[in-house]
This record gives structure tokens, sequence and C-alpha cells, in this order.
């Protein structure tokens, strides 16, 4: 079927049109970096990386922009607060922040502009809305005037006083409508200033990003991305001023991603979960439900990412569809964790087996160039049927809305097809032969093809000490010929004793024609 997005601007699934075709312009509104990344800031860049892999993979030619803000009130206080300069603080809070994209894998945006880059693309598009008449000076400010703006508030559905109505708007009673919103902000004295025509200032937050995705991406964009506490009055106000500058649609679809929210329950990966649905919470109950002042809020390096590898915290947030919220907490991404653990212990099985590392494979980045199971049909032509619907299925589930969480099901289910494979070869004790190890990797090879448009699996998990220790490598393996002889002289009790210990300290335990092999469980 073909590729269909759904749109907050239409409120509706829509076929998938470029405004160029065979080309996407995607822009997703980036951080104020203003404090360390916490797992809120990693969502939205995961989420559309991911886009952008399956994008690339359905065969688009795909530019994808993150933009910095790096001058805006709170990293003015945050400074003040500090004792640093603005420009110093938002270096290292940047840092930071690519610091951590790195960390998840997150390698596909082509251009991150910084805001005190394209000052002079500011001044001339407010300029230009002054000299259209949908913007005014006042007092060395500029102001955005909604009511020039016949459909201002068709992204949120709401009317002016809807938007109005609980708001904390800007006071300044000389401003023709209270929602009217800052497009340049005179500067007070100790603060960043450039120079315009209305007197020195810096712009305000959402000409930033009209700004720059217009001169980098142009008047119009495929997808416009961002989290769905941004929809007001950010990207209301983006559309807004951006359409009125250039009487063109700045965005074709417009895709927010669900929001962070303190778990509430643990969740099994892969198979029915309770993250998966298609129908995500109303816009008010996810924004209401917010993470804020919680372990998640706190930088992601020390709450996140020391307890779980941040792959790890990737499957987690790929795990749902992009729109629903997520449940945090380090108990859900730890049953996350644990669910992966059965695709590295394929992946280990399968080099034993072939001696090739799984995650060597050249696995296709096309989907016109897909991995053949020509070899796999030729032994079990079921099991290639199998894996071919699977793979069928995969593509319909991110054809459908980016659909991850029906991805990511699928993975697991062509798991278990794989390991069957595995133990059909090696049910005779022997090694299998070169046809059969050829079936195995185009197998493989299939998973880490889908593994990869989701930007997973590209790099083998880093071992924990214990398990690179030489010490308890031996000591695993005195226990088990401990346990062999008691078995073969048939001492039940102590076999018995030593399975259930190890069950305890969840190490697994497998008999096999070809030996006795252990992983923790």
């Amino acid at each position: 079927m073909p590729l269909r997005v759904y749109s907050t601007l239409s409120r509706q699934k829509e076929e998938f049109q470029t405004v160029e075709p065979g080309k996407v312009r995607m822009y997703l509104c980036g951080p104020t970096v203003y404090k360390p990344a916490h797992i809120g800031h990693m969502v939205g860049p995961v989420i559309f990386d991911t886009i952008k892999r399956y994008l690339t993979y359905a065969g688009y030619d795909v530019t994808f922009v993150v933009n910095i803000t790096d001058v805006d009130d709170k990293l003015i206080v945050k400074a003040q607060e500090k004792g640093t300069t603005v420009k110093a603080l938002a270096e290292q809070m940047t840092a930071d922040y690519f610091d951590n994209l790195k960390l998840m894998g997150v390698d596909s945006v082509d251009q991150f502009p910084y805001a005190t880059d394209h000052i002079a693309d500011m001044l001339a598009m407010i300029a230009r809305l002054i000299e259209k008449g949908h913007a005014y000076p006042l007092e060395g400010d500029v102001y955005f005037a909604v009511d020039s703006d016949a459909d201002y508030g068709k992204l949120s559905n709401r009317s002016i006083a809807q938007m109005m109505a609980g708001t904390r708007v800007e006071a300044n009673d000389r401003k023709r409508n209270p929602a009217d919103f800052a497009l340049w902000k005179s500067s007070k004295p100790g603060e960043p200033a450039w120079d315009s025509p209305w007197g020195p200032g810096r712009p305000g937050w959402h000409i930033e990003c009209s700004a720059m995705s217009a001169r980098i991406l142009g008047d119009s964009i495929d997808i416009h991305g961002g989290g769905l506490d941004l929809m007001f009055p950010h990207h209301e106000n983006e559309l807004a001023q951006s359409e009125s500058c250039s009487g063109k649609p700045f965005a074709r679809y417009w895709l927010h991603n669900g929001l962070m929210q303190s778990g509430r329950q643990s969740g099994k990966v892969g198979g029915q979960h309770s993250r998966q649905g298609d129908a995500p919470a109303s816009e008010e109950d996810q924004i209401a439900g917010k993470l804020a002042g919680s372990a998640g809020a706190e930088s992601v390096k020390s709450a996140v990412f020391a307890h779980h590898p941040p792959e790890v915290v990737r499957f987690f947030l790929l795990s749902t569809h992009y729109r629903s919220p997520i449940d945090f907490s380090l108990e859900n991404i730890a049953a996350t964790g644990k669910s992966l653990e059965g695709f590295h212990r394929l992946f280990e099985e399968y080099e034993r087996i072939s001696g090739k590392s799984a995650y060597a494979l050249p696995a296709p980045t096309k989907r016109t160039e897909t991995t053949s199971l020509a070899a796999v049909e030729s032994l079990a032509p079921e099991v290639a049927a199998e894996l071919a619907s699977l793979r069928d299925r995969f593509t319909e589930a991110m054809d459908d809305d980016f659909n991850t969480g029906g991805a990511v099901a699928t993975l697991f289910d062509m798991r278990r097809v794989i390991n069957g494979l595995v133990n059909q070869f090696t049910a005779a004790g022997a090694k299998p032969d070169a046809a059969q190890q050829a079936a195995l990797t185009a197998s493989v090879k299939l998973l880490m093809e889908l593994a990869h448009t989701l930007g997973v699996f590209r790099t083998p998990p880093a071992k924990a000490a214990g398990q690179q220790d030489d010490l308890v490598e031996g000591l695993m393996q005195l226990i088990l010929d401990i346990r062999a002889d008691a078995r073969k002289s048939k001492n039940w009790p102590v076999a018995d004793k030593i399975r259930d210990a190890l069950k305890t300290l969840q190490v697994v335990v497998e008999d096999r024609p070809d030996g006795v092999r252990w992983s923790r469980g």
C-alpha cells in the first residue's frame, strides 16, 4: 500500500506526496540549549531519525534539519544564574546534546543550524511581514498581528479566544491584540543584542525556526516535526508567520510525537504491548502528564544511560507508535532490555555456526535491493514464505504512518522464525553445511536489513565486565562440569540444586546436541 501519514493540520491520514517528486525536506524543532539534555529531548530526534531512515529505505532523497536555539530568555536567565555568558553556556549544552544524539544512534541529521547564525534571515523575514501588513513595530519590539491572518489557529484547531484562555501571554497593553506574539524583542543592558531597523534586540523564539527552515529547505517543506507540546504556540505561530511572509503553504504534513510521561506499567515488547495502540491519548491529557520534575527530567546520562545502554533506550522509544504517549520508567526500559537478549543470543549462535558477525553483514539500505531469500527457499520454502510475509508486514506497518511499534513486533516474530531454522539445522548435532549456513545468513541479513531501518542492532552491545572476566568463565565451566558429572551419575538432587541456583542468578543453561551453553537470562 502507499505510504500514508497522519497530519495534525488535517487531523487525518493522507497519502504521502512530496513537494518535489522523490525528495523530502524535513524540519524538526531542536532544543533550547540552556541545560543538559534529558530523556524527553531524545524522543523527537530518535523518531524522526527513524522516519528519515525509512524514507531513505523507501527510495526518497531526504534532507533532515534540526535547529539549535542558542539565544533565548531561558538561556539568558540560566547564564546569569551560573555566572557565565550565554555563548559559553550554549556551547557547553550543545556539546552535551550532540554527545547524547551520538549515543542514541541519531546520525542522519544533515544540518544543525544555529539561531545566532541566521539573524540576518530573521531580520529580512520580519521586514517582509511588516511590509505586507502582518507585523508592526512597537517601542523597539516587533509583533505579529494575528488578526491579519484569516486562518490563524488552523493547526491547533482553536480560535484565538480559545487559545488565549489559560495561556500566559506577554504583558504589553499597547499590543493591538493580546494574542500578538513577538518577532523581535528589544534587549536590556547586558543581554545579547543585534542591530536592527527597530533598535538593538534579539529574535523571538518562533521566527527563528521559520527563518532557518526557509533559508535551508525553502518556503515549502514536506514534513515539520516536533513534540505535541510545541503545537501551540510555537508551531501555530511558525505556520502563521511563514505562510503570511511567503504566501505559500509552509509544511505539507505536520507530525507531532507523543510526550514522555511517568510510567504507569511495564509492558512486553514485541508482543501485545500496552503502548502500541494507534489511538493516542488526547492532546490535553498528554500535555498535562508531560514528564517534569522526575528522574527522567534530569540529565539523560545520569538518569538513564547510567542504568541502561542507549540502544535499549532507543528500542524502548520505538516500541510504541510515535503519536502515543511514552510511559517512562527505568523498569519499563529494563523490560525492553530483557526482551532484546533473545536477539543477542541469536546473533551469538549465528556467529558460532558461521564464523561471521551478524553486525558485519552487508544489509541492503534500499527496499528495491532487499535481501534475496533464494537460499532459504531451496531448503525450507515454508520458512522463506514466512520471512517474506514478515518483511511485507514490516513495510506495511511503516507505510501506515510510521508505525514503529508494529515494525518492532515484526522483528520479534522474525527472530522466532530464524531460531526455528537454527534448531532445524542443528537438530542432529552436526554443524550446518554450506547450504544451510547460506540460508541462515540470508535470514539474519534480512533481519538486520529491517532492524537497521529502525536504527537498531548496528553495532554489538558492550558486554558486562563479568562476561569478559576469564575467572567468571572458568568458574561457570567448573559448575557446568560438576552438573554434568551429577547428571551422568544420576545424582539428581545435586544437578537440580545447581540448576535452581543458576536460575535464581538469571543464568540460562541450554543442553544442546553439540554441548552445553550458558548465558545471562
